[in-house]
């Protein structure tokens, strides 16, 4: 989702349309700053992309650095989500959903059960 964010960007760039012409004719956030500095925060959209990105091909190969990006990631994105409404709302739904799905995943065991402790 935050991918097409920084190719829109790229697009935008590339057409040569100016950020002031298009904060004009769109409010998309709720405070005033992140609406005036609209490329900024989709050329932050794109470094969320790619660390979601590294963070799951990580936990692809089973990394536990890649565990802990996407951890961080979820977690900054809900915090974040209440200073991005209404889009935020979106992106909390599917920052949660990917929280609950990678610690199910990383805390259970194959067959559903809990992992027993480490001694």
């Amino acid at each position: 989702m935050e991918g097409l964010v920084a190719l829109g960007l790229a697009g935008l760039l590339v057409a040569g349309i100016e950020e002031r012409d298009v904060t004009a004719h769109v409010n998309v956030f709720a405070l005033d700053y992140l609406s005036e500095n609209l490329y900024l925060m989709m050329a932050m959209s794109g470094v969320f992309a790619a660390l979601r990105v590294t963070g799951a091909i990580a936990l692809w190969r089973n990394r536990l650095w890649g565990v802990v990006t996407s951890l961080v990631m979820c977690l900054t994105t809900l915090t974040l989500m209440v200073f991005l409404l209404p889009a935020g709302i979106a992106d909390g739904i599917l920052s949660g959903a990917a929280l609950l799905l990678i610690l199910r995943g990383w805390l259970t065991s194959d067959n559903g059960t809990p992992r027993p402790a480490v001694p």
